[in-house]
C-alpha cells in the first residue's frame, strides 16, 4: 500500500456504494469507523444528487474496539431495516473494519430478516473501486436474477435487451444511457431492464426475460453479463459505442442479435465529427501528439477516436484499471507504443513528459498535471470533479456523443492556439495590456504609456551536471514558440546544452539547438 496525494480509485466499498446509490429499494449497511461517512460527499457534492446514498454506517469509535463491535453491526442492520424497509440489503465492511473480522454476512444472516441479504467480501487491500462495483453488481445479479426465467417466444413481439453498467458517480453515465435508449427505440428494440441505474431488486429478477445484453462499461458489467450468458444463454454486445465508427459497429451488432435492419438508423446518423475530419480546418490539428489515460473503457475508446477519426497521433496510452491491462497493452501496440499501466499519477506525469505530448486526454489528475506542464487537456474519464457532471445533456456515447467528443478533443487545441497568439502580441505597441482602445486615439485621447516590461521568472540554479539554467531572454524567446511544440523545444534545447556541457542557455543556444535537431 502506498500513501499518495491523489488516487485514481477509492476502496472497493465505494464501488459498492455506486451500485447501491444507482438502484431503488436497495440498502447498504457498511461496517465502518466514525469518519468514513465522507463518502456521502462524493454523491451529494461531486455528482450533485439531491439525496444521500442509501447507506447506513455503524460508525464505531476507538473506544468500541474493546467491546462487542459485532453487536453494533447487528443493531445497525436491524435499525436500517426498520427505518427504510428495503426490498433487499447488501452488507459489508470498509477497509478499516475489515481488520476486525466481524463477518458482516454471517451476522446479518443470524437476524433472519424477511428480505434477501447479500454479503459482500471486498478485499480493500488488494482491490479497488471499479472492481468493487463489478463484484457488487455480479453478486446482486447472481442472488436476485434467478435461474428459471426465460424470454417469451419472439413471434409477435419486439426484441428485448438489458442495458448493463450505468452507475451513480459514473463519468457521463446518465447521458450515455439516454443516448443508448434513444438508439434502441429507433431500432425498434424494447429495453427490458437497465441495471444498476434505476433498477430495483425486483427488476433484477426480470433480467432473464431479455433476448440479449448490452454492456456499456465492461469494468462494471462484464462479470454480471457473463453470468447471465451462462445462466440464460443471453448473448452480449461489448462494443463500446464511443465515436462514430464504434457507434456504427455497435448498432450493426445489436441489429444482428435483434433481427432488425440498422440501415434507417445509420442513414440518419446526426454527427458532425466526420464532416470536420474531412474539412480543411482539420489539417491544422492533424498529427498532433496525444496522450490518453483513464479507466480502460474510456482510454481504449478515446484513443481509437483520436487516431482514426480526428487524425491525431497517439503517443501515450494507459490505464489505472489493472484488470484490463492486457486489452490496453494490445491497443497500445497497434499505435507502436508501450502502455502505461499504473495507479501512480507521478508515473503518468513522467510518461506525459517523455512522450512530448501536445494534448492530454485523461482524468482530473491529468488536468492538474497538464496545467503544470503548460499542455492543453480535456477530461475523458473518472476520477473527475463537479465540472464534469454538467447539468446539460453531455454524453460520450452514440452519435450525439461523437459531437460532444468533437468539441472535447478539438477545442483545447483551438483555444490554446488563441492563447498563444495573445501571448505573442502581448507586448505589441498596439495590443499590450496598458494600451488604450485604438479608436480613442482618433478623438484626441492621450496615448497610453508603454507597458512595463514583464519581469522574467526567477530561474533556480539546478544541481551540478543536471541541466543548464535558462537565461531570462532565452525563456522569453521560448514563449514565442507555439504551445503545442514548446515542451519539445525546451527538452531538445536542454539536451543540446547538456551534451555540450553548457552551464547557461541563451537565445543563441535555443536557435543552435533548433538548427541541430531540424537537420
Amino acid at each position: 500500500m502506498q500513501l499518495t496525494l491523489w488516487t485514481y480509485e477509492g476502496p472497493p466499498h465505494i464501488g459498492a456504494m455506486r451500485i447501491a446509490t444507482a438502484m431503488r429499494g436497495l440498502h447498504y449497511v457498511l461496517h465502518a469507523p466514525q469518519g468514513d461517512t465522507y463518502a456521502d460527499l462524493l454523491f451529494t457534492m461531486i455528482e450533485r444528487r439531491d439525496a444521500r446514498p442509501p447507506v447506513t454506517y455503524t460508525t464505531f469509535q476507538a473506544r468500541d474496539l474493546g467491546a462487542d463491535t459485532a453487536a453494533i453491526f447487528q443493531d445497525a442492520v436491524s435499525a436500517a431495516y426498520e427505518r427504510f424497509r428495503p426490498e433487499a440489503m447488501i452488507v459489508g465492511a470498509s477497509c478499516t473494519a475489515e481488520l476486525i473480522q466481524d463477518d458482516p454476512g454471517g451476522l446479518a444472516r443470524a437476524l433472519a430478516l424477511p428480505i434477501p441479504v447479500i454479503p459482500l467480501e471486498l478485499p480493500a487491500y488488494q482491490k479497488k473501486e471499479n472492481w468493487g462495483a463489478s463484484e457488487t453488481l455480479y453478486r446482486l445479479v447472481r442472488a436476485l436474477a434467478g435461474r428459471t426465467l426465460e424470454p417469451s417466444p419472439r413471434e409477435g413481439r419486439r426484441p428485448r435487451c438489458n442495458i448493463l453498467g450505468p452507475t451513480a458517480l459514473g463519468f457521463r453515465h446518465r447521458d450515455d444511457l439516454a443516448e443508448i435508449q434513444t438508439l434502441m427505440a429507433a431500432l425498434g428494440i424494447d429495453v427490458n431492464v437497465v441495471a444498476p441505474w434505476g433498477a430495483s431488486p425486483a427488476d433484477l429478477g426480470r433480467l432473464g426475460d431479455a433476448d440479449f445484453n448490452v454492456v456499456l462499461y465492461p469494468e462494471i458489467a462484464r462479470a454480471a453479463a457473463q453470468h447471465l450468458q451462462k445462466t440464460f444463454g443471453q448473448p452480449m454486445v461489448e462494443t463500446v459505442p464511443i465515436g462514430v465508427g464504434a457507434t456504427t459497429r455497435f448498432v450493426e451488432e445489436v441489429a444482428v442479435l435483434a433481427g432488425v435492419d440498422p440501415a434507417p438508423v445509420l442513414a440518419g446518423a446526426p454527427s458532425r465529427l466526420p464532416w470536420y475530419s474531412r474539412s480543411v480546418d482539420s489539417t491544422y490539428l492533424t498529427g498532433k501528439r496525444v496522450f490518453v489515460f483513464g479507466d480502460a473503457t474510456h482510454a481504449l475508446a478515446i484513443a481509437r477516436v483520436a487516431a482514426t477519426e480526428l487524425g491525431f497521433k497517439v503517443v501515450g496510452l494507459g490505464t489505472y484499471t489493472r484488470e484490463f491491462a492486457r486489452e490496453v497493452r494490445a491497443e497500445a501496440a497497434l499505435h507502436g507504443i508501450e502502455a502505461t499501466i499504473t495507479d501512480d499519477y507521478l508515473d503518468v506525469e513522467a510518461a506525459i513528459q517523455a512522450a512530448q505530448a501536445e494534448l492530454v486526454l485523461g482524468t482530473q489528475m491529468e488536468r492538474h498535471v497538464a496545467k503544470r506542464l503548460g499542455i492543453p487537456c480535456a477530461v475523458i474519464s473518472a476520477p473527475m470533479h463537479v465540472q464534469d457532471f454538467p447539468a446539460r445533456h453531455s454524453p460520450q456515447m452514440g452519435f450525439e456523443g461523437a459531437n460532444v467528443l468533437f468539441d472535447t478533443l478539438v477545442h483545447p487545441l483551438m483555444m490554446g492556439l488563441e492563447e498563444h497568439l495573445l501571448g505573442m502580441f502581448r507586448e505589441d505597441a498596439e495590443f499590450h495590456d496598458g494600451a488604450a482602445p485604438s479608436h480613442l486615439a482618433r478623438h484626441g485621447a492621450a496615448p497610453a504609456a508603454p507597458a512595463a516590461p514583464i519581469p522574467p521568472s526567477p530561474i533556480p540554479a539546478p544541481p551540478d551536471g543536471v541541466v543548464a539554467a535558462w537565461e531570462a531572454s532565452a525563456e522569453k524567446e521560448l514563449k514565442k514558440i507555439p504551445f503545442f511544440v514548446r515542451a519539445k523545444a525546451r527538452a531538445n534545447t536542454e539536451r543540446f546544452a547538456r551534451e555540450r556541457a553548457l552551464s547557461r542557455i541563451t537565445v543563441e543556444t535555443l536557435y543552435d539547438a533548433k538548427a541541430h535537431f531540424g537537420r
